[in-house]
C-alpha cells in the first residue's frame, strides 16, 4: 500500500495542486522571531492585523495546540505573457498577475477542503484549513515543508514553478513525516532587489512593506506618500517586478496554471480613462469575483489617479479634473496632484532633432 504522504500527493494533485510538502507543527522559533522582529521595526505599516494576532502566527502549534503536522500546497498561476510589459504602456494600468483572474482564496480553500475531507474520511483525526485569511505564515512553513525556499524577495521560490504560487496550508493532528526544506538557490543573485521601483528592500529577505507598492495600492487605504507616487508609474494594484525578474521563473510552465487564474480580457491592459469612470456599482460589477473588488472603488480610483499622474497622457485631465471635488480627501488629494503633474507635462517645451 502507498505511504500516507505519496496518496495525499497523488490527491493533491488530482485536485489541482501542482506542490505538496510536509512539515512538523512545532519548532518554527526563527519564523516566529523573524515575525516579531518585523513588527517590532514597525515594517507591517497600517496592516494591524498581522501585529494583532501575532502571538498566533509565531508558530502552528500557537494557533492550535492539537496540530501535529503542515500538509503546505501550491497551485500555480504562472503567467503566459511578461508582466513588466505594460511598463511601455502609460495609459494603462497595470495589475498583478495574480489579481487577473478569479479570487484565488475561494478556489484553493475549495480544494484545500476537498483534500480535507477525504483525509479525514480515509484516515481520521482533526484538522484545519487555511488560505491567507488566518493568522498563519503560509511562506515560512510551506518553506520548511520543501515546496521552495525564501527568495531574497521575501516570497517563496520554487525550482519548478518559480515565484508563482498560490499557497494553502492543511494542519492536521496526525503525525505524518516531514520532509526535507528546500536548498536555497538564490545565490549571488540581487535581481528581485535591484528591481524594486521603491527601494523597499534593505537587504535580502528585509523588506519594508511602508515602501512596497502591493501594499500601497492595496493595504494602505491613506494618501500614497508623494515620494513614491511617480516611481509606481501606472501601477494600480500591486507590483510583479521583483518576482518577474527572478531567473526561476523560466522554470514556470503557463500550462500548469489552473485555469480559474487566467487574465480576464478587461483586466490584462484596462484603460485609465474607463476605471477613473467607475462609481461604486459599476466598479463592483467590474471586479466580481475578483480579489480587487475588496479595496473598494475609492481606493482604487486614487490608485488610478496616481497613475494618470505619470502617464503624460494629457487627456486623461478631464477624467482626473472630475475628482477633485470628490468627498473622500484622499481622492482629492490625488487628483490634484496628478492634475498638476498632467499640466506640468504638457507645458514642457519639445525640441526638435
Amino acid at each position: 500500500m502507498p505511504l500516507l504522504k505519496d496518496r495525499i500527493r497523488e490527491q493533491a494533485r488530482d485536485l489541482g495542486f501542482v506542490a505538496c510538502g510536509f512539515a512538523t507543527a512545532d519548532g518554527h522559533d526563527a519564523q516566529g522571531a523573524d515575525l516579531m522582529r518585523f513588527l517590532g521595526e514597525g515594517r507591517h505599516g497600517t496592516m494591524d492585523w498581522l501585529e494583532a494576532r501575532a502571538h498566533q502566527r509565531i508558530a502552528p502549534t500557537a494557533l492550535w495546540p492539537e496540530a501535529r503536522s503542515v500538509i503546505a500546497l501550491g497551485m500555480s498561476y504562472a503567467p503566459d505573457s511578461d508582466p513588466l510589459a505594460l511598463a511601455a504602456a502609460p495609459s494603462a494600468g497595470r495589475i498583478s498577475v495574480y489579481a487577473q483572474g478569479g479570487d484565488y482564496h475561494k478556489t484553493v480553500k475549495k480544494r484545500l477542503k476537498a483534500l480535507a475531507r477525504w483525509l479525514v474520511e480515509t484516515e481520521g483525526g482533526e484538522l484545519k484549513v487555511f488560505v491567507d485569511t488566518a493568522p498563519v505564515m503560509e511562506k515560512p512553513l510551506a518553506a520548511a515543508a520543501g515546496i521552495g525556499w525564501p527568495g531574497k524577495h521575501t516570497n517563496l521560490v520554487s525550482r519548478d514553478h518559480g515565484s508563482w504560487l498560490f499557497l494553502g496550508i492543511i494542519l492536521t493532528s496526525l503525525d505524518i513525516p516531514p520532509d526535507d526544506p528546500a536548498r536555497d538557490t538564490c545565490g549571488t543573485c540581487t535581481r528581485c532587489l535591484a528591481a524594486c521601483p521603491t527601494d523597499a528592500f534593505d537587504g535580502p529577505r528585509r523588506i519594508d512593506a511602508r515602501k512596497c507598492i502591493s501594499y500601497l495600492t492595496i493595504e494602505h487605504d491613506g494618501p500614497i506618500p508623494e515620494q513614491f507616487r511617480r516611481a509606481i508609474g501606472n501601477r494600480i494594484y500591486g507590483c510583479d517586478d521583483c518576482l518577474a525578474v527572478c531567473p526561476w521563473n523560466r522554470f514556470a510552465d503557463a500550462a500548469a496554471a489552473n485555469r480559474a487564474f487566467l487574465p480576464r480580457e478587461e483586466l490584462k491592459a484596462p484603460r485609465l480613462t474607463d476605471l477613473l469612470a467607475l462609481d461604486d456599482a459599476a466598479f463592483r460589477a467590474r471586479f466580481a469575483g475578483s480579489p480587487i473588488k475588496r479595496i473598494g472603488v475609492k481606493r482604487m480610483i486614487r490608485n488610478c489617479l496616481v497613475a494618470a499622474g505619470n502617464s503624460g497622457d494629457a487627456t486623461l485631465i478631464p477624467a482626473v479634473r472630475a475628482h477633485l471635488g470628490d468627498d473622500d480627501p484622499v481622492v482629492g488629494d490625488a487628483a490634484r496632484w496628478a492634475l498638476a503633474e498632467l499640466q506640468g507635462a504638457s507645458s514642457e517645451p519639445t525640441h526638435s532633432a
